[in-house]
Parts: C-alpha cells; structure tokens; sequence
C-alpha cells in the first residue's frame, strides 16, 4: 500500500531545498516507484522499474557514466517527469540537494551557508518582524520556535561543518565571492548538509575534496538520520556510508541491500547463476532441437516432435550473462627518462607574500609512485606545482634531468576548460599541428 502522504514526483510543486539533518521523520514513510520508466530525448534510460526505498536508507546510486543517475535525481526533484509509471515521494519531505553554481556574493561564507537551513531563516525573519511590530506575544512565540530547532547552536553547527570540510576559521566570514570555484562546491556542501531535509541528494560529493574532507564526509554520513542517495565512483567512500545499493543497468534498476562490496559479491553470483541457468537451457535446446530434426520425418515419432517443437517456441529464453567491458587507456611510453627526473635542492616554496615550505630536498628517480599527504594549507599544491615548473623555488634550485616532459592535471583542472569548447576543440586548441583522426582516435580511448 501507497503511504497516504504519497506524492507523485511529477507534481512536486516546489523548489528544491538546497540541502540536513532532519529532526522527526513520518511514520514509516518510503520512496517508492511502480513501474518506472524514465527518458532523456528518445533515449530510454530506466525501463518498467520496481522498488521501495525506506526512510532512514542510505543508498548508493551506480551505474555507468550516461545511465540516468543523474536523471533520477531530476526526477526526484520534479525537474524530469516519468515516461510511464510512478515515481512517489512522501508529500511533506523536503528535498535537498548540492547546487552545482555559486554566484559571486559579497555575502559571509557562514551566512550562506546558514541560508541552506530554511526553518532558521523563517524564525529569524518572525523574530525581526516582532521586534520591529513592538509585539511581545509574538516575540515570545518566533523564539520559543527557534529553540525548538535548536536554532541557538546553529551558527556553531555550521562553523563545525565549514571545518569538517577543510575552511579555517577565519574563512567562516570572508565573501563567497573570495573563494575559487572548488571551495564554493564545497560551500554549496555545507549549505546540503546543514538544511533540515527528509531526502538528502548528493551526486559525487567527493569531487572537490580531499582526504581529510572525505573521512570527515564519510563520517558524517555514516550518521545521517534522513534518506540518503548518493552517486559516487569511489567505492571506499560507498562501503562506508551506504546500507544498499541501487544499480542500473541495462536500462534496468535493482536494488540490493548491504554496501558496495556486498552488492559486488551478490551481483557476480546472480551472474554466474543467470550463465549457469544460460548454458543449462542451451544444452536443453540443442538436446529438443536435435530430437525434432531426427524424428519428425517418421510417422511414429510425428506427434512427439511436433510438442517438442511447440514447448521449444514456449520456453521463456535465458540471456547470457553480460559483464560490461572496464574501462581501459594506456598512459603513452615516454621517449626517455633522465635519471633523475628531476630533483630539488634547499628549496623554499610558496609566494610573493608568505614562503609555505622551506629546506626542501626531493630527488624522483624514473619509476617513482609518490603519494603526497597533508592537512589543508600544508602546501601540498605549493609542491605539485613547483615540481610540474609551474611555481618557481623562492629560493634554492630546480633541476629538471635532460628532456624531461611533465603532465600535470592540477586540483581545479575544470575551471581551464571552455564551456564552449567540444572535447575536439579543446585538443585542437592544445595541439594544432595534429591531425583530426589522430584526435578522435585518442578520444576514443577514454570512451
């Protein structure tokens, strides 16, 4: 049976809240889609699917890139409406999900993140209006409301989140406008995580951060108390925050419960089961089939052929197991490797205005497979960049090894590429001199 605060996902009839920790939750309230079909264009992504999602789930949303993860979270938010069947939400949840684009505001780090909460701004706004009207009743009422929320210890739960995400305290109140276009995903983030929603969207919340910010996240998540759907390709990531897993494939969506690793183990043994079931109906085909073409010809046998052959066209066919190929590229051999590639001598790195890391002594000899580690500020991406030659040594050497050629795919690598630009301009514009097949034969590699 439908929940009776069932909503049909085409008549949401809100925005979508930008994005927390909700306080009560219906009871037993649940998502649920009957009979699910879902499109971009004339290109079908989810076919006929059936499940219930329950209040309280976490679910890891996967699939291959172009699948209709991100359709379904569209869906979800009434920004997509169903080719056919239902898709049904609990009428009173809020919604929430990360904004993909910050303006430049002027405005605190800290209030904008406060804005995500919309029940504290609501009870901010009734206070400012009592005070303004002179109305004590009503003063009394709008802050009896904010303590019911806990509203008090808000500015404190979000300064704690800001930092979980890797802000210094004294970013809480510099403007959204001073931050680069990764830290703003991040305060988008923050601004999800402190709103008061029932559903709790997030699609690869993980792109813009670092490892500290990820154990935190995942943590954090761990403890959610709303339902989570979370799309993510980091599979350490799913198996500490989700309970189940929701996998589209095929146009089809099955939900399995238990995290990532446990939806691997259960999905390669439906798989070899369906082979299994796959070579077993094989065998049974070829045994009727042989059967048929030895007897049919004789009066005797006619009429056992012949239902032989009827049961044949009757049987429901078994599909073979299909696993899709992995993704697979090969990093280009270099022509040679000096050795060493390059090394660092009592390097001080850092800026005009503060030097970030002194005495520096690296030697890469060819073959290295660095792993480099530390809080934010540490000057992690101060040394990338020194090394990729992009930020010379304030003081000390730099000595590259004869023909050294460096790739370097730098922190916020997104915000060099032209929206404008088709992946084929954008290597045209690198390297003029190639020719087009040559190009679209290495966009080939990465699919």
């Amino acid at each position: 049976p439908l929940p009776r605060s069932g909503r049909h996902c085409t008549s949401l009839g809100h925005e979508p809240i930008e994005c927390a920790r909700p306080t009560t939750l219906p009871p037993d309230p649940l998502i649920q889609l009957r009979q699910l079909t879902l499109a971009r264009g004339a290109r079908r992504l989810i076919e006929s699917a059936s499940l219930q999602i329950h209040a309280g789930w976490r679910v890891g949303l996967v699939g291959a890139n172009g699948s209709g993860k991100s359709s379904l979270f569209a869906l979800l938010q009434g920004e997509l409406h169903p080719e056919g069947g239902d898709c049904l939400v609990p009428r009173d949840w809020r919604i929430a999900s990360v904004g993909q684009e910050t303006p430049a505001l002027p405005q605190p780090a800290v209030e904008f993140v406060l804005d995500g909460d919309v029940a504290l701004r609501a009870a901010e706004r009734e206070i400012a209006a009592a005070e303004q009207g002179r109305d004590g009743h009503r003063l009394a009422e709008a802050h009896a409301r904010l303590a019911a929320i806990d509203g008090y210890a808000a500015r404190s739960r979000a300064a704690t989140l800001l930092a979980g995400l890797g802000f210094a305290p004294a970013d809480l109140e510099r403007p959204v406008a001073d931050f680069s276009g990764g830290w703003r995903m991040r305060l988008n983030l923050a601004r999800a995580l402190l709103s008061r929603a029932e559903l709790l969207l997030l699609d690869e919340p993980t792109n813009h951060l670092d490892l500290d910010a990820v154990v935190w996240l995942e943590r954090w998540l761990a403890g959610y108390r709303g339902t989570l759907l979370l799309v993510s390709h980091d599979r350490d990531f799913l198996d500490a925050c989700v309970t189940h897993v929701a996998h589209i494939e095929n146009q089809r969506l099955t939900l399995y419960s238990g995290n990532y690793s446990s939806f691997e183990e259960q999905r390669a043994a439906r798989l070899a089961g369906q082979q299994a079931m796959f070579e077993k109906q094989q065998r049974e085909i070829a045994h009727i089939t042989q059967f048929v073409e030895r007897f049919k010809a004789k009066a005797t046998k006619a009429r056992q052929a012949q239902s032989r052959l009827k049961a044949l066209d009757r049987l429901e066919r078994v599909a073979p197991a299909h696993v899709d190929m992995p993704f697979d590229f090969e990093f280009p051999a270099p022509a040679r490797a000096p050795s060493p590639l390059l090394t660092l001598e009592d390097a001080a790195l850092g800026y005009a205005e503060r030097t970030v890391l002194e005495g520096v002594q690296l030697t890469l000899p060819p073959g290295s497979r660095l792993g480099l580690l530390g809080a934010n500020g540490a000057g992690k991406s101060t040394l990338i960049r020194a090394i990729a030659g992009e930020l010379p040594p304030v003081r000390g050497r730099r000595v590259e090894g004869y023909g050294l050629v460096t790739g370097y795919f730098a922190q916020h690598q997104l915000e060099h590429l032209r929206p404008d630009e088709s992946p084929l301009q954008h290597l045209v514009r690198l390297d003029p001199t190639a020719r087009e097949l040559e190009l679209r034969s290495y966009l080939g590699h990465f699919d």
